[in-house]
């Protein structure tokens, strides 16, 4: 059985990619940086799995799609 995605928070995010929060928001901007997802009212966290996507391939990276396999 498959491990459950963890959604992690923007510090981590920080210094698992090395980038500066506003870089982070502006690459999501142009959409070459996984979107955050609402885990409540006022906080936002990414997929693990997103992250660890975008850390493997950066230039390439793109969303994934549903029709995507995983």
């Amino acid at each position: 059985m498959p491990e459950p995605d963890r959604i992690i928070r923007l510090k981590t995010v920080l210094s698992r990619t090395g980038l500066s929060r506003s870089t982070i928001y502006r690459k999501i901007a142009e959409g070459t940086f996984p979107p955050q997802i609402r885990i409540s009212v006022n906080g936002t966290g990414w997929h693990e799995s997103d992250i660890n996507r975008w850390i493997a391939d950066p230039v390439s990276w793109r969303p994934k799609r549903e029709s995507d396999p995983e």
